[in-house]
């Protein structure tokens, strides 16, 4: 099936593999993966894994508040092949609750981290949890769109 795939670009390549659980947003240069939040660590460990992909490095991830729901983002590179795709994964407002992707990129810990103290996104299976940048008895996650603006924690 890879060898069918190849003429087309990474991100099409990769929601052809996984036609329920990704969908492809955006055009061109301007493209992202959506993937389901319950199938994430499994797409993610075989994007890590599989020769035609080996997307063995997390540059960075993040998170979005859109009021009615949060979206998490990751951008991933493959040093061997020098490409690169970025996916997101979605959780409602009240249940900001997403996998850890800790044990498929250790450098996921710290990221995971200054969401979670920043936006309030649980990251379940995550190694140690807590805060990172605010100090521990800091109410509220200041980078939520409910936050209060003039609030210093509630």
């Amino acid at each position: 099936m890879m060898d069918q795939l190849t003429d087309k670009p990474l991100a099409e390549r990769i929601q052809a593999l996984y036609p329920n659980e990704i969908t492809l947003v955006g055009e061109d240069s301007q493209q992202f993966l959506l993937v389901e939040r319950e199938r994430l660590l499994d797409v993610m460990q075989a994007l890590k894994s599989m020769d035609g992909f080996q997307l063995n490095m997390l540059r960075n991830l993040t998170a979005v508040d859109y009021t009615d729901y949060l979206e998490i983002v990751y951008h991933l590179y493959s040093l061997p092949l020098g490409h690169a795709v970025i996916l997101k994964t979605r959780c409602e407002d009240g249940n900001a609750e997403v996998p850890s992707v800790t044990q498929i990129w250790p450098s996921a810990n710290f990221q995971e981290r200054e969401v979670y103290d920043l936006l309030g996104v649980v990251f379940t299976g995550h190694p140690d949890l807590r805060r990172i940048l605010l100090p521990d008895e800091f109410s509220g996650h200041p980078l939520r769109k409910s936050y209060p603006t003039g609030g210093r924690g509630n």
